[in-house]
């Protein structure tokens, strides 16, 4: 029997001490963490950690290390209590106004409006409560996909354990395409190589060497004797010792941070916020007028304080939070369906401001997936399409010799890696050649049933790796692949179009500008090379076979590969769509300069190609005057991506940052919207951001993009209808108090307008579908007003048109003696219609009402047509019409009526077509 690794480890010189002895009273205390473990030799780690490597740690000592060190969880946000949350909703003046608004209708007497405003709150604060649930509760299942397992030694047994159970002194056991479940001392590696683009943003796998000496004061990426929570085995084998776990490893150091970030305000909530401040100024001023006049003409104090809160509550627009949450929440559940789980509600819109989308390169922009797309063999290219499938000439140049089993053999034996279940296990590249094999129509299981004689495993140093084998006749190949310079020095024969023949200088010189070439447009080569030796040559060789390098030279090269991660199916044209939006995409990325502009170029991003070096050369100033000229920066570090986002910030622009690591997280808070990977993503990363992609998929940014906006544009659709409506009910009560005239309408009726107009229409426009232009116009300015001037004067005019109909016929029946009972209903009505008249107005600022997109909100036409119903009720149903002090009307009142309140069509289609016209008149100019 071999020895044992703990009898290995103890021949090379490390010290252990039994788990199961008595600690000394200097150390009674479990230990916590190591210090500086990657500059120290692992026999010093591991009896600092007091443990054989030969038992592990014993069970009864668990409890005692989890205590002191810890569990082996990441920091996360406390969850925020109800109470919290509910204050939360409550927070802005809009909410505030409301209920002022209620207190108010109370002290004037009229409980039924106060009940009505609470009531709005309450659906208001119950929906926003409701959508950061559900938000939650996608990402924690996404969390739920992502738990990792781990192999440890306990009480000399091998055991598999959740990730979240390991403690400091435990010892791990790694495989090829294993995730590291927490920071640790490396013990043993063979062949070991670590993707650790999660943590420091490096795109290609590190080779571990638990032997290697590492300074103390060594960057994470260069602590080569380390393996780092998160970060996952990609090649080889490994053994570690833990050394620190949850909030002490690398990764929850940058999660303690984003556990305690402040949420920044959007856009829309510092929008939402200027707006209840005015509406607060409005009414104060429109309080203040009435009251000064009341008084002025010597009535009653306690008459004029009636009308004074009465025009108040007419002029605060009750439904205007609720319908906003309503359309953020439904916004967010259309976006869940479309893959993007929103994790703060107001950041839906924000989305539709976006100026800037950076985003990665791999697994974002691309399929994640290494994938052969070029094969050179026999002097000649063959292109495979972007899923690496393989053409008809493509199939025959590999079987037209009858030897698949020559090159696809040697994909396929000389790899470490597996697929299962559609997944690579192991090496990316060496999954790229497997599934190239697999495509070709190799049976791996048979092509690998013979097994190794010996092998090579990869070196960073030597670029190649070789196995042997024997073949059916029994003689023995050696089967290498490897970098193509490297493997050219190593052949002296080549697969050409008439078979093998010698590799002379001219051939080998073509064949290095092919290796060139598929470098120039970003794709990674590999060489695949073949050695035959005969029965008879074996003579010469020590069998086994004990230095597998010597055996490597005099090979026939078989072929050359170029693989490369390629862009993911639609990601171009999502593109497209951005860029005609408006909004500039840049590549931000860890990899190679080469390999990232080959991909942008083929997927229409343009601009400067700078690394992360160029920018450490540029002092703030410089780098904000020269990024909107970049378009590729590559070779990041984290630093990078904060300083990259608060340069574009610095010009105004609204930026949405992706990432999937830990080290994108800062990035991500940093952003407007940070986006997150749902698939790839760490959870740290999933803290920090705005924004879930479930699907990982570029496209699917900028269908949330498309939808921000047409969240937008319904909020400001519905805001222009709803402050129409109370601007018209302010100058209607207004101009009668100046005229001296009674006000028009009842309290209750006020109420009516609010209820049944601030409900099932406003609700209807606020979740209208995308207009045609949406993703063909500029991003908005987030510096906008929802009412900017040239907004507020469309409202103001609608409101004026209203307000002059609506007393045209409340003068036109007081004069014909109708009694004022009719005169107030009919004035009532008429009001309630422009409504109806002017929601239709609202759904754009330039389009006319009379074409195709009028009809297609389904909802708005069922709303307004429940509208007049309701109208005809409480006119003509007599319990309804005693409550809100109606009469009934005359089918001619109805008609006029209706023929009044279409004038504001007609008002607003005659500003549209100016528009329209000026419009166009820029454009051609």
């Amino acid at each position: 029997m071999g020895e044992t690794f703990g009898q290995a480890v103890r021949r090379r010189g490390v010290a252990m001490s039994p788990s199961t002895t008595e600690p000394s009273p200097s150390t009674d205390r479990a230990p916590s963490a190591v210090e500086l473990p990657w500059a120290r030799p692992a026999s010093e780690v591991v009896a600092s950690l007091r443990i054989d490597l030969d038992v592990g740690l014993a069970s009864s000592e668990l409890a005692a290390r989890r205590a002191s060190a810890g569990a082996n969880v990441l920091p996360t946000p406390a969850r925020t209590s109800l109470l919290a949350r509910v204050v939360a909703q409550l927070r802005s003046w809009l909410v505030a106004v409301l209920l002022v608004a209620a207190g108010l209708a109370v002290v004037v007497g009229e409980p039924l409006d106060a009940v009505v405003i609470t009531v709005v709150l309450l659906i208001n604060v119950t929906m926003g409560l409701v959508q950061e649930h559900r938000a939650e509760r996608s990402v924690d299942a996404l969390e739920q996909l992502l738990v990792t397992r781990a192999r440890v030694l306990r009480d000399g047994r091998s055991v598999d354990v959740d990730a979240a159970e390991l403690v400091v002194g435990d010892v791990v056991s790694l495989t090829a395409g294993d995730r590291i479940p927490a920071d640790g001392r490396l013990l043993e590696t063979i062949g070991a190589e670590v993707d650790e683009s999660s943590l420091t943003g490096e795109s290609t796998p590190v080779a571990k060497d638990a032997d290697a000496d590492v300074a103390a004061e060594a960057p994470v990426a260069d602590r080569t004797t380390m393996g780092w929570m998160n970060t996952a085995l990609v090649r080889g084998r490994a053994r570690l010792v833990v050394t620190a776990v949850g909030a002490r490893t690398q990764v929850g150091a940058v999660a303690e941070l984003i556990s305690t970030a402040t949420p920044r305000p959007t856009p829309l909530q510092r929008q939402l916020d200027t707006l209840g401040r005015r509406l607060v100024a409005v009414a104060g001023i429109a309080v203040a007028l009435v009251f000064a006049l009341a008084l002025a003409r010597g009535e009653p104090l306690a008459d004029a304080a009636l009308d004074a809160i009465a025009l108040a509550v007419a002029a605060i627009p009750e439904g205007l939070p609720a319908v906003v949450t309503l359309t953020l929440a439904l916004g967010a559940s259309a976006m869940a369906r479309r893959r993007a789980i929103v994790r703060r509600l107001t950041s839906v819109e924000t989305l539709g401001a976006t100026d800037v989308i950076c985003t990665d390169k791999t697994g974002t922009l691309t399929r994640n997936v290494m994938t052969v797309t070029r094969l050179w063999r026999a002097d000649r290219l063959h292109n495979l399409d972007g899923e690496g499938e393989l053409d008809p000439d493509t199939v025959r140049a590999l079987h037209g010799e009858g030897a698949t089993t020559r090159l696809v053999g040697a994909m396929v034996r000389c790899n470490d890696a597996d697929i299962t279940d559609r997944r690579v296990v192991g090496n990316p590249t060496e999954g790229a050649l497997l599934a190239f094999a697999l495509r070709a129509g190799a049976d791996v299981a048979s092509l690998r049933a013979a097994g190794r004689l010996a092998e090579l495993p990869f070196d960073a140093a030597t670029k190649l790796m070789a196995v042997v084998h024997r073949d059916d006749s029994a003689a023995l190949v050696i089967e290498v692949k490897g970098a193509p310079d490297v493997l050219l020095e190593r052949c002296s024969r080549w697969v050409g179009p008439d078979g093998e023949v010698a590799l002379d200088p001219a051939t080998r010189e073509r064949i290095t500008g092919v290796v060139d070439g598929l470098g120039a447009q970003g794709l990674r080569t590999l060489a695949i090379a073949r050695r035959v030796v005969s029965p008879a040559a074996e003579a010469d060789i020590a069998l086994p076979v004990d230095d597998v390098a010597a055996l490597v030279e005099d090979l026939t090269l078989e072929a050359i590969v170029g693989i490369v991660d390629p862009p993911r199916p639609g990601v171009a044209d999502a593109i497209a769509t951005a860029q005609r939006a408006g909004i500039r995409v840049v590549m931000v990325t860890g990899d190679h300069p080469r390999t990232a502009a080959s991909i942008a170029a083929e997927l229409g991003i343009t601009g400067e190609v700078v690394t992360g070096a160029e920018l450490d050369r540029l002092d703030e100033a410089a780098l904000s005057e020269r990024i909107a000229r970049m378009g590729v920066i590559a070779r990041v570090a984290p630093e990078h991506k904060v300083r990259i986002v608060r340069a574009l910030q610095s010009s105004g622009q609204v930026v949405a940052m992706t990432g999937d690591g830990v080290n994108d997280a800062p990035a991500l808070e940093h952003a407007d919207i940070g986006i997150a990977m749902g698939i790839t993503g760490t959870e740290v990363t999933k803290q920090a951001a705005d924004l879930v992609l479930a699907d990982d998929d570029f496209a699917t940014i900028v269908t949330a993009v498309e939808r921000g906006r047409t969240i937008y544009d319904n909020i400001v659709a519905f805001i222009r209808f709803q402050l129409a409506t109370n601007l018209g009910a302010i100058a209607v009560i207004l101009v009668a108090r100046l005229v001296g005239l009674p006000v028009p309408f009842t309290p209750i009726q006020l109420l009516w307008v609010n209820i049944i107009m601030d409900g099932p229409p406003a609700l209807a426009l606020g979740v209208d579908r995308a207009r045609t232009d949406t993703m063909r116009r500029p991003p908005r300015d987030p510096a906008s007003q929802l009412l900017d001037p040239r907004r507020l004067a469309r409202v103001a005019l609608a409101g004026a048109v209203m307000a002059a109909g609506t007393l045209g016929v409340y003068l036109a029946a007081r004069s014909t003696g109708l009694g004022a009972e009719v005169a107030t209903s009919w004035t009532f009505t008429t009001f309630v219609l422009f409504q109806v008249a002017n929601a239709l107005n609202a759904r754009s600022e330039t389009a006319t009402v009379f074409a195709r997109h009028t009809l297609t909100n389904r909802s708005l036409w069922v709303a307004l047509t429940a509208v007049v119903g309701l109208q005809i009720v409480a006119v003509h149903v007599g319990p309804v019409g005693r409550l809100l002090d109606t009469a009934p009307l005359s089918a001619g009142q109805w008609a006029t009526s209706a023929a009044i309140a279409s004038t504001v069509i007609a008002a607003e289609e005659l500003r549209k077509a100016v528009a329209r016209r000026a419009l166009a008149r820029q454009v051609a100019s």
